[in-house]
């Protein structure tokens, strides 16, 4: 059975950082993609950063630069470095896996990530 535990949230203070986890088990991570996924209160869940298997990331536009996304295999554990928080910044964050590179498919589309976990709460406050 796969699970996947997103850990780290928390409280923090626009401008600061907090790194995100999320222990995966119950499956081998080859030749796809994993990534984060946030959705902000009453707004639609929107792609933040993706991995594939061998390491190669692909960041939205709108953390470019603040965010970077990385795995260790050894901890079976995907991370989400996050740097100078935003108000906007303040969402649940999804960790997903499984996405399967096909012809046509799109790296941010939720619809190509086959498992998911529950989700880790992150506020940004002045």
């Amino acid at each position: 059975q796969v699970k996947l535990e997103e850990s780290g949230g928390g409280s923090v203070q626009a401008g600061g950082s907090l790194k995100l986890s999320c222990l995966v088990s119950g499956y081998t991570y080859s030749r796809s993609y994993m990534g984060w996924f946030r959705q902000a209160p009453g707004q639609q869940r929107e792609a933040v950063a993706m991995v594939d298997s061998d390491g190669h990331t692909t960041i939205a536009d709108n953390v470019k630069g603040r965010f970077t996304i990385s795995t260790d295999s050894e901890k079976n554990t995907l991370y989400l470095q996050m740097s100078g928080l935003k108000l906007e910044s303040t969402a649940m964050y999804y960790c997903a896996a499984d996405a399967q590179p096909k012809e046509g498919w799109r790296v941010f589309s939720e619809n190509e990530y086959k498992f998911w976990g529950m989700g880790t709460t992150v506020t940004v406050s002045y």
